[in-house]
C-alpha cells in the first residue's frame, strides 16, 4: 500500500510541474553572434557577402574595436565592419565585397564579447543568394522587377566640428518617387452612450509616409540620439540631434523607408 502511495504523490508533483520554461532576458553579460545573411551578384561579376548579428542582452551595448575580438578573415582584421554593437537583431548590416573567382572559399567573422567567442562564415552556397530587394524590404517578399515602387533616396549633410556633450545636428535630404501611397489615418469610430468603448489595441505613434531612423554603427562610446524611431520627412528633410560622450570617430546610419521598400546612407562624425 506504501509504495502505490507514493507512486500516487509523484504523480501529483509531477503533474504540479510548469509545462514549459519561462523564458530568461539578460539585460547584459552575454554574447553577441555573427550572422551571415546571403550573399548578392554584382553586375562586374563580384559578390557582396552579406552579415548582422545577434546582441543577446536586451540593453548592454558594447563597443568591440576591430582586432582580436573583432576580426574579418580573410583580409582582415578590420574590413569595415561595425564595431559599436546595439542589443537584439540588427539585420543588414556590413558587407564583404570578394572577387568573381570567390569559388568555394570562405569569409570569416569572428566576434567575442564578454568572454565568449562566435563565428559566422560566408559563402556562396547557392541556396543563400539574395538581391538587393529582399534587403529594402528588410527580409520580406521580393515584389520583384515589375514593381513600380522605388526606395527613397537619402543623403546626409556631413557634420563638422562635433565636441562631445554639444547637442549636434543630424540633417538628412530625402526624395521618393511616391509609392506607395501612404494610408489615411482612421479617425476613431464614435460611440453612442455614455460609456466609451476601451481596447487593449495600443494606438499607434508610427509616423506614416517617408520616415528616417538612425543607428550607431561604430565608434568608441554611445552616441544619445534626440529620435529612437522613426522621423517624418517634411519638405525633403528629417532632421534630429545627438549627442556624444566620448572623443573619437563615429560611423551613423541612417535609414529612409516608404513603408514598404528602404534604403540607408552613413556618415562619419569626428568628435573632440
Amino acid at each position: 500500500m506504501s509504495g502505490r502511495l507514493a507512486g500516487l504523490a509523484l504523480l501529483l508533483a509531477l503533474q504540479q510541474l510548469p509545462t514549459e520554461i519561462a523564458p530568461v532576458r539578460f539585460n547584459s553579460g552575454q554574447d553577441i553572434v555573427p550572422y551571415f545573411e546571403g550573399w548578392i551578384r554584382n553586375p562586374d561579376g563580384t559578390f557582396d557577402l552579406v552579415f548582422g548579428y545577434f546582441n543577446r542582452n536586451w540593453t548592454e551595448e558594447i563597443a568591440i574595436p576591430a582586432g582580436p575580438n573583432n576580426r574579418i578573415e580573410p583580409n582582415g582584421p578590420d574590413a569595415g565592419q561595425p564595431t559599436y554593437f546595439l542589443p537584439r537583431r540588427q539585420r543588414w548590416i556590413f558587407r564583404v565585397k570578394v572577387p568573381a573567382n570567390f569559388g568555394k572559399n570562405e569569409v570569416t567573422w569572428t566576434l567575442t564579447a564578454n568572454g565568449r567567442t562566435e563565428k559566422a562564415y560566408g559563402t556562396l552556397l547557392a541556396s543563400e543568394e539574395i538581391n538587393e530587394r529582399v534587403i529594402m524590404t528588410n527580409g520580406g517578399l521580393d515584389p520583384g522587377a515589375d514593381d513600380p515602387n522605388e526606395p527613397p533616396s537619402i543623403t546626409i549633410v556631413p557634420v563638422q566640428g562635433a565636441m562631445v556633450g554639444t547637442v549636434v545636428t543630424l540633417r538628412s535630404n530625402v526624395a521618393d518617387d511616391g509609392l506607395p501611397k501612404p494610408r489615411p489615418v482612421r479617425e476613431p469610430r464614435p460611440v453612442a452612450g455614455a460609456f466609451s468603448a476601451q481596447s487593449d489595441r495600443p494606438v499607434s505613434t508610427t509616423p506614416r509616409g517617408i520616415t528616417v531612423s538612425w543607428l550607431q554603427y561604430s565608434g568608441p562610446a554611445k552616441v544619445t540620439f534626440e529620435n529612437t524611431g522613426p522621423i517624418s520627412v517634411t519638405n525633403g528633410q528629417a532632421i534630429t540631434t545627438a549627442r556624444f560622450s566620448a572623443p573619437g570617430t563615429y560611423r551613423l546610419r541612417a535609414t529612409a523607408g516608404d513603408g514598404a521598400l528602404a534604403r540607408s546612407a552613413d556618415v562619419v562624425v569626428t568628435v573632440k
